[in-house]
């Protein structure tokens, strides 16, 4: 099912320059942020995957062959959300560097 959340999205990150606003550039811009998010999205993956470590869940609700493959499911999801939402600010900092690398700061 689509995420149907509003993104928060800082104006000065997408808003192109004075005198430089083409629909390439925004569209570039647009790419980028995507991928600065989707960059955090997967640290935070990571991240929390590594708190779940060591955790087993009781049943009914835990434990089978396939705990582990859907605790990797719900690990992303978060992750995705964390992101979405603001996450820890790593998203931001990839993307002003990205914008930098492109020229289009």
């Amino acid at each position: 099912m689509a995420d149907l959340s509003p993104a928060i999205v800082s104006p000065t990150l997408i808003q192109a320059p004075v005198g430089a606003s083409s629909a390439a550039e925004l569209a570039k811009r647009g790419q980028i942020k995507d991928t600065a998010q989707k960059f955090e999205s997967s640290f935070l993956a990571i991240m929390v995957q590594q708190m779940f470590d060591g955790t087993e869940t009781a049943a009914p609700f835990g434990g089978g062959p396939g705990e582990a493959m859907f605790k990797s499911f719900l690990t992303e999801a978060m992750a995705k959300k964390m992101a979405a939402n603001g996450g820890i600010g790593l998203a931001a900092s990839v993307q002003r560097e990205m914008l930098k690398m492109q020229g289009l700061n």
